[in-house]
C-alpha cells in the first residue's frame, strides 16, 4: 500500500513536471495571471476609490457645515458693536442638530474654548460590539497580509490624490485657518486611532468670527474596507477562471505540441515510421494543421526513401545483366582465340554491352541531377506554346537529314497564350524525352506530331500538350507499365541497348512535381499519343 502511495506521488510530480516544466505552459499561466495580478493589486491598494471617498466626503461636511454654522450664527450669537457667542443656546442649538452617528460635531470659542460637543450633549454613548472569539480562516489571513503587501509595496509607488485633496494636518492649524473667516478641511487620527475627516468652518455674526465648528467623520475606513470585501468575491472567481482557462490552455495546446515532438524523436530515432498522432491530427486549429503537415512530410520522407531504395535495386539488377554479358563473353574469348570470326562476333556483343553501360550510367545520373534540380530551381512563369515551338524546331535538321522521321507542332489553342508555373529544364526534358520515344518508334518517312491544346479541370484552366506518332502502338495491357523504371519492352528489330528505360519515368516525375499528369493512349488511325496535362495560369 506504502509503495502505491509513494508510486501515485511520483506520477502526480512528474505530471507537475511536464505541465510546468514546459515554456508555453508557462507563458499561458504567466500572460494569465499578469493581468489578474495587476487586477488584484489595483484593487487592494484602492488609492483612487480613496480619493474619491475622501473628495465626497470632505464636500458633504463643508455643506452641512455651512448650513449648521448659519444656525448658530442666527440662533446663539448676538451684540453690537461688540457680538459674542451665547454657550447656552449654541449646545441647545447643537444638540437639536441630531447629527448621524458617523458625524461629530463640536463648537469652540474665539479663544479655542470647547463649548459643546454632540456626543455627550446627546448622551451618547461609544459602543464597539465585540466579535466572536474564533480563529481567522485561511482565506482572511491571506486577504489581510495581501493587502497590506499590496498597500505597503505599491501605495508609495501611487499618487496619493486623496491626500492632495484634503491635507493632513493638526486641529490646531485647521481651527487657525477656521478663525480667520475660511474654511479648513483636514485628515487625521481621532484618539482611538480611527481615520477621520474633519472640517472647521466659522460662526460669524455679520463679519465678526465668534467662535468655530468643526464636523469630524471616521467611517472612511469602514466604508473602504466594506468595498474591499466586496470586491473578494469577484477577486476569487477571476482566480478560478484564470486558473481553469490556463490548465485549459495547457492541456490543449503544450500537451499535444509535446506528444508531436516525443512522436517526431520516435521518427527520428527510427523507431517509427510513421506520426501516430489520431486525436491531433483531426484537430481544426493550428496544431491540427501542423499535425498534418508533419504527417504528411513523414510520409512522403519515408515514400522518397522507399523510392530510392527501389531505385538503386533497379539500377544494381539493370547494371548486372550487361556486366554478366561482359564477363560471358571475356571468359569465351580466352577459349575461340583461334576462330576470328568467333572473336568479331564477341567483341561486338562487348561494344554493345559497353555502349549499353555507358547509356544507363549517364541516364542514371541525368536522373538523379533532376531529382535535385527540381527541388532547388525556382520556378517562373512560361508561355508554353513559345517554349514547346522552340524545342520543336531543334529537330528540324532531321527532316533535312533524312533517314528519320520528322517533327512538326500544331498550336490549337487559338492563340490563347495559355501559361503555365515551372521550371524551364526540366519541362523541356520532358518534351524532348517524349518527342525522342516517339521517333524511336516511327518509321522513318513518318511524322511526329507534337500537338498543345486547351484543356479543363473543373474551374482550372489546363495546357494539353500531346506527342503523336505512326510505330506499332502499345500493347492495352502496357499502357501503365511503361512508365515503371528500365521498362524497356519495344518491338523487334529494335537497336539493343540505346534505350535505359527511365525516359517515361522521368516525365512521370516532372510532371508531378509540376502538379501535373501524364498519360498514355493508342490512336485509332494507329501509333501512340503521350498527353501531358499542366495547370495554366
Amino acid at each position: 500500500m506504502a509503495r502505491q502511495d509513494k508510486s501515485d506521488k511520483r506520477g502526480i510530480q512528474e505530471r507537475g513536471k511536464q505541465v510546468f516544466g514546459s515554456r508555453i505552459a508557462r507563458l499561458i499561466f504567466a500572460s494569465n495571471l499578469a493581468g489578474l495580478a495587476i487586477l488584484i493589486v489595483g484593487a487592494m491598494v484602492l488609492n483612487e476609490m480613496r480619493a474619491s471617498f475622501v473628495v465626497a466626503k470632505k464636500q458633504d461636511l463643508v455643506g452641512q457645515a455651512q448650513v449648521f454654522s448659519n444656525l448658530l450664527a442666527e440662533g446663539a450669537t448676538f451684540g453690537q458693536p461688540q457680538p459674542v457667542m451665547d454657550e447656552d443656546l449654541a449646545r441647545a442649538t447643537l444638540a437639536d442638530l441630531s447629527l448621524p452617528v458617523s458625524v461629530r460635531g463640536k463648537v469652540y470659542s474665539a479663544d479655542g474654548e470647547l463649548i459643546g460637543d454632540s456626543y455627550f450633549l446627546s448622551d451618547r454613548v461609544i459602543v464597539s460590539a465585540l466579535p466572536p472569539i474564533q480563529e481567522p480562516s485561511q482565506l482572511s489571513k491571506i486577504g489581510r497580509s495581501l493587502s497590506e503587501w499590496a498597500v505597503s509595496t505599491f501605495g508609495a509607488l501611487i499618487p496619493n490624490r486623496g491626500g492632495d485633496a484634503v491635507r493632513t494636518q493638526t486641529f490646531q492649524q485647521e481651527f487657525t485657518v477656521a478663525l480667520g473667516g475660511g474654511e479648513a478641511a483636514s485628515q487625521r487620527f481621532n484618539d482611538r486611532g480611527q481615520r477621520i475627516i474633519s472640517v472647521s468652518v466659522p460662526v460669524q455674526h455679520v463679519s465678526a468670527v465668534v467662535g468655530v465648528l468643526t464636523l469630524e467623520s471616521n467611517d472612511i475606513d469602514d466604508i473602504i474596507r466594506a468595498e474591499r470585501a466586496a470586491l473578494i468575491p469577484f477577486i476569487g472567481v477571476a482566480v478560478l477562471v484564470a486558473m481553469i482557462t490556463s490548465g485549459l490552455l495547457t492541456v490543449g495546446i503544450a500537451s499535444p505540441l509535446r506528444r508531436l515532438a516525443r512522436a517526431a524523436d520516435d521518427v527520428g530515432s527510427g523507431t517509427t515510421q510513421t506520426l501516430d498522432l489520431p486525436k491531433v491530427t483531426r484537430r481544426r486549429d493550428e496544431i491540427g494543421a501542423l499535425a498534418n503537415s508533419m504527417q504528411q512530410m513523414t510520409e512522403a520522407l519515408f515514400e522518397r526513401i522507399t523510392s530510392n531504395e527501389r531505385f538503386a535495386a533497379d539500377v544494381a539488377h539493370e547494371l548486372k545483366n550487361p556486366l554478366t554479358s561482359i564477363r560471358s563473353a571475356v571468359e569465351t574469348a580466352e577459349r575461340v582465340k583461334d576462330n576470328p570470326e568467333a572473336m568479331q562476333k564477341l567483341h561486338k556483343v562487348i561494344a554493345q554491352d559497353v555502349g549499353r553501360l555507358d547509356r544507363l550510367i549517364t541516364d542514371i545520373s541525368n536522373a538523379s541531377r533532376l531529382e535535385a534540380e527540381i527541388t532547388r530551381v525556382p520556378t517562373e512563369t512560361l508561355n508554353i506554346s513559345r517554349f514547346v515551338e522552340d524545342i520543336v524546331s531543334t529537330y528540324e535538321h532531321l527532316a533535312l537529314d533524312g533517314g528519320r522521321a520528322t517533327v512538326a507542332f500544331r498550336d490549337e489553342t487559338m492563340g490563347a497564350g495559355l501559361r503555365v508555373r515551372g521550371r524551364e529544364g526540366p519541362l523541356g526534358q520532358v518534351i524532348r524525352n517524349l518527342i525522342d520515344n516517339a521517333l524511336s518508334f516511327s518509321p522513318e518517312t513518318g511524322t511526329v506530331t507534337v500537338r498543345l491544346e486547351q484543356g479543363r479541370v473543373g474551374p482550372q484552366t489546363t495546357a494539353l500538350i500531346s506527342v503523336e506518332d505512326e510505330g506499332p502502338g502499345i500493347p492495352e495491357d502496357k499502357l501503365e507499365k511503361i512508365f515503371d523504371r528500365f521498362y524497356t519492352d519495344r518491338p523487334k528489330g529494335s537497336a539493343f541497348g540505346k534505350n535505359s528505360g527511365l525516359g517515361l519515368s522521368i516525365v512521370q516525375q516532372i510532371a508531378t512535381t509540376h502538379m501535373g499528369r501524364v498519360w498514355a493512349e493508342n490512336r485509332s488511325e494507329g501509333g501512340a499519343r503521350f498527353v501531358v496535362e499542366l495547370p495554366a495560369i
